[in-house]
């Protein structure tokens, strides 16, 4: 079976935020997502949950040129307000008109 190479974009993001980064994913052209609830600990050695509830696991397949533009308005919106990571795994697709 053919597959495609797209970017495996994941995001973790406080819950607070949830609602205002799917609608950012949205217009900067992400064609769908799936969240799911977790709880953990950064570099803070603080349990994000033990302020503002659990956070959201985000994982969308998209072109790198788009991962990278989403990277750069999370880069400039997020990093510096939200505890939020994200990062970039490769990804081999089956039907990747779906994705591209």
């Amino acid at each position: 079976m053919r597959t495609v190479p797209v970017a495996c974009l994941t995001i973790v993001a406080e819950a607070v935020v949830e609602a205002r980064l799917l609608r950012d994913l949205e217009t900067a052209g992400v064609r769908g997502w799936t969240v799911t609830s977790g709880q953990g600990r950064g570099t803070s050695h603080i349990d994000a949950s033990d302020w503002e509830g659990a956070n959201v696991r985000i994982e969308t397949l998209l072109s790198t040129t788009a991962a990278d533009r989403v990277l750069a308005m999370l880069s400039q919106e997020y990093f510096p307000r939200f505890a939020v990571v994200a990062w970039v795994t490769p990804a081999q697709v089956v039907r990747g008109d779906k994705f591209l």
